[in-house]
């Protein structure tokens, strides 16, 4: 006989999360991500390249649910995962902590490999590879990084995961 335990899905305030960080803070920032195998997938990048966590509104978000756990692959046990009641104030906060909160957007007007990784950095990522105006304009930094699909845009796990990349290449 086979016993099956459910995973606990990690749940943290964010300033636990801050506090505990030794080093610089990468953080990812999801707006409108609903389908929860892009955020497994986002979970899974998150864990390979060692974001402290992975911040969502409660509202407009897929939350940590079975496919995403499925699809994590044990990410969604390891990254905590916080959703926020306003992510304006959460990003807000988080450029006092002196954390650069970063809009990977296509139509960036910054290339990614021109960032300053070395930093406290939150990437804020949205559904179809852009972040809404409404957190782009919250953000330092609006950053494009490159995309060869014709006619269309990569998803927002493929984005994360470039946008994580380079961030700890340069950490190196």
């Amino acid at each position: 006989m086979v016993a099956r335990v459910k995973p606990v899905a990690l749940t943290h305030s964010l300033d636990e999360v801050l506090e505990s960080i030794k080093g610089p803070p990468l953080l990812v920032i999801l707006d409108g991500v609903t389908d929860p195998h892009n955020l497994g997938a986002i979970m899974r990048s998150a864990d390979a390249f060692g974001v402290h966590a992975v911040i969502a509104p409660k509202d407009n978000a897929v939350g940590i649910n079975a496919t995403v756990e499925k699809v994590a692959s044990g990410a969604a046990e390891t990254v905590p995962y916080i959703m926020v009641t306003n992510l304006a104030r959460t990003i807000e906060d988080l450029k006092e902590h002196n954390i650069w909160v970063i809009a990977a957007d296509m139509d960036g007007d910054q290339p990614l490999s021109g960032i300053d990784a070395k930093t406290g950095i939150a990437w804020v990522l949205g559904a179809e590879a852009r972040a809404s105006a409404a957190w782009s304009s919250k953000a330092a930094i609006r950053c494009a990084h490159p995309h060869r699909r014709h006619g269309g845009k990569p998803h927002v796990s493929v984005s994360a995961a470039l946008c994580l990349y380079e961030t700890v290449r340069q950490r190196m």
